[in-house]
């Protein structure tokens, strides 16, 4: 037995994503800003530090875990 999918089915399916991705985008819109903080207060606006911080922080997090980068792969 198939299930139909009814148009109201297809608009909760599209309403719960676009808010998940709206969410998404508000903590990353809102963690660029803390960081751009960090750079004015700790380091005179230079961005360079917190970026190598970040990239540095970033492939820890995505290789501690399974002990490979294979996530960048996708990239």
């Amino acid at each position: 037995m198939k299930h139909k999918r009814t148009k109201e089915s297809v608009m909760l399916y599209f309403a719960k994503n676009i808010t998940t991705v709206i969410g998404l985008v508000l903590i990353w819109r809102g963690i660029w800003y803390v960081l751009d903080g960090v750079d004015a207060l700790f380091f005179d606006k230079n961005h360079m530090l917190t970026a190598l911080g970040g990239i540095i922080i970033g492939l820890l997090i995505l290789y501690i875990p399974d002990k490979d980068l294979k996530e960048i792969e996708k990239l």
